[in-house]
């Protein structure tokens, strides 16, 4: 074990109790602020007010309990430790981290009742820290607690192969109690343990691709979700919720390492931990363990190389991981950029974008954070405002923007404003099936259904109307009229000046770039819109000669990404250029 750790930890190591161990735990984190990321802190803070609240009871008993069963019932089926000495078949011993999250899981119930607190876990580490192994042991001692309800366990991942990392870890610690009232089925069709002992009730554990024909009719109190990045949409996550509502004292695990799809389930999970831990959301039944390396609004994690980063994303450093490891990796992946975004998500448990992805869109949001504009004070900012449109897809995603220049003073602000179209008849279908969160956008305002089985062009022209209603000065509207001759006659009708663009990448460009520079200079600002950020995450471009992009979705024809909200501003962008540019060198403002 690590000199360093070992004098961290003198306080853990001599704490009588549990419990004191878990205050211990606490100490050492604000003590060490330098070394343990904003999510943890928080977490820490809100344990020691969770211990004073009347509201909730810590049964220091179960605590013991539960301590004793991990420590002294399960060992470590594989791997070595830090100094490569084999781990196999040695206990399980608890580290600080680890024990801090039993006596939160196990510990609290509400006032006067056998009902656990905590009903849901987010476990997010950095990998090499034993998250797995933990959450199975965990998994596997509710299965003791609760047998006699007839507990049941179901492990979910991507595939059966992610799904069995789990799973085999319980079977081996089953396997060697030699327990004649368990039985264990793994072969092709089946990973199960059932265990039967009687009066004293009965237990059943499952690993399972998440395939969503077969989490519909389950029934279970315990569900590990492991590898939770590679989910696009929430619907597996909400159908593993509903497969525990027969139990009071349910709980689901998400456990995972981030990933590289900074707009799907796993991210936009954190951020709502993140909301419940800066007590924005009050969220009592969700637990949060999260290590990682804090971020700048842009998504920098500053100097990778300091033992202090390293740190906050691995609680386990010190024990099974060193950081002579860690800092290694580090350097190859300043020296590397290929390795560098495997990195960034198994080593600092950050979200990065696909390798493939052009912008990064912690960019977009660090810059739209610097404004707060409500769409009626963007209505009086006297400035012309200029309008683009992406028909190309009725049957899918459609888009309109508006985009405008402010001069605020010391700087023009280039300011778009999008909204989507959506036929409500594929919706389901299509949020689903492509992880869209099409009814999200719809609630938050940024999206319109259309009740047809294409999207209106009546809701557009509408929607442009309300917009010049509201007070915004509309000076063109920008399309492709092969795309919409329809369209093109309503909005005439509705006396709008439209223009006419073919989309054509070099005449495109230039609306991109401007878009691209104000982006960096922190002088863009899209009024927080979920739905663009994730337009914007899905746009892979090319570079081309003279400064020029060809640009098109991450997965190309066919796929499932969507950019266009972003095509539409980019249109938006172009006529808004025109007119700024006008006898002048479009060009010149990348100058």
């Amino acid at each position: 074990m690590d000199k360093d750790f070992e004098k961290r930890f003198a306080d853990f190591r001599h704490a009588t109790t549990n419990l004191g161990k878990a205050k211990a735990y606490v100490d050492y984190v604000l003590s060490y602020q330098e070394e343990h990321n904003e999510e943890r802190i928080l977490a820490v803070e809100r344990f020691l007010r969770d211990l004073e609240n009347p509201v909730y009871e810590l049964d220091e008993d179960i605590v013991d309990f539960a301590v004793h069963f991990i420590e002294n019932s399960i060992v470590h089926q594989q791997g070595d430790d830090m100094f490569a000495m084999s781990i196999r078949n040695k206990p399980l011993i608890l580290q600080p981290w680890q024990h801090f999250t039993v006596v939160n899981l196990f510990g609290f119930y509400h006032a006067g009742t056998n009902e656990r607190r905590f009903k849901e876990a987010l476990i997010m580490l950095a990998r090499k820290n034993g998250k797995t192994s933990f959450t199975a042991a965990i998994a596997l001692l509710y299965q003791i607690l609760d047998a006699d309800s007839g507990s049941k366990c179901y492990i979910v991942a991507n595939s059966v192969k992610q799904a069995l990392e789990a799973f085999n870890f319980i079977k081996f610690n089953v396997e060697r109690w030699n327990e004649k009232s368990i039985r264990i089925k793994d072969n092709n069709q089946e990973h199960s343990i059932t265990a039967n002992f009687g009066d004293d009730g009965s237990f059943y554990i499952q690993a399972l691709a998440n395939d969503e024909s077969r989490l519909d009719s389950l029934n279970g109190n315990v569900t590990v979700i492991d590898e939770a990045h590679t989910m696009r949409n929430s619907k597996k996550y909400g159908l593993m919720k509903k497969t525990m509502s027969a139990y009071r004292n349910s709980m689901l695990f998400v456990i995972s390492t981030a990933g590289d799809i900074p707009t799907g389930f796993l991210a936009n999970r954190l951020k709502y931990c993140q909301k419940v831990l800066k007590q924005l959301v009050k969220d009592d039944s969700l637990f949060m363990f999260i290590c990682k390396a804090d971020q700048t609004t842009d998504g920098d994690v500053g100097d990778y190389l300091d033992e202090n980063v390293l740190k906050k994303a691995n609680p386990s450093w010190g024990v099974t991981v060193s950081l002579k490891a860690l800092r290694e990796e580090a350097e190859q992946a300043m020296n590397d950029p290929q390795t560098r975004n495997e990195f960034f998500n198994k080593t600092l448990n950050v979200f990065t974008n696909s390798m493939n992805a052009y912008f990064n869109p912690d960019e977009f949001i660090a810059s739209d954070s610097c404004y707060d504009w409500t769409l009626e004070e963007l209505a009086r900012l006297p400035i012309q405002w200029y309008g683009g449109a992406d028909l190309s897809r009725l049957h899918d995603l459609t888009a309109a923007a508006l985009y405008g220049v402010y001069h605020d003073g010391e700087k023009d602000v280039d300011i778009c404003i999008t909204h989507a179209f959506f036929p409500r008849v594929n919706a389901q279908k299509k949020a689903n099936d492509d992880g869209i969160p099409l009814f999200g956008w719809q609630s938050d305002g940024w999206l319109t259904m259309s009740n047809t089985p294409t999207v209106l062009y009546d809701d557009i022209v509408k929607w442009f109307i309300k917009m010049r209603e509201k007070g915004f000065k509309i000076a063109a509207v920008g399309m492709d009229r092969k795309f919409g001759r329809e369209f093109l006659t309503k909005m005439k009708q509705a006396r709008f000046k439209m223009i006419d663009q073919p989309q054509l990448f070099y005449l495109k460009s230039e609306g991109f770039r401007r878009i691209e520079f104000k982006v960096k200079n922190k002088e863009f600002y899209y009024l927080h819109s979920d739905a663009y950020e994730y337009c914007v995450s899905n746009v892979r471009a090319i570079e081309k000669v003279d400064d020029a992009v060809q640009y098109e979705k991450l997965d190309g024809d066919g796929g499932t990404a969507r950019i266009d909200l972003f095509d539409a501003s980019v249109f938006a962008c172009i006529q808004a250029l025109a007119n700024l540019g006008k006898n002048s060198d479009v060009m010149s403002f990348f100058d």
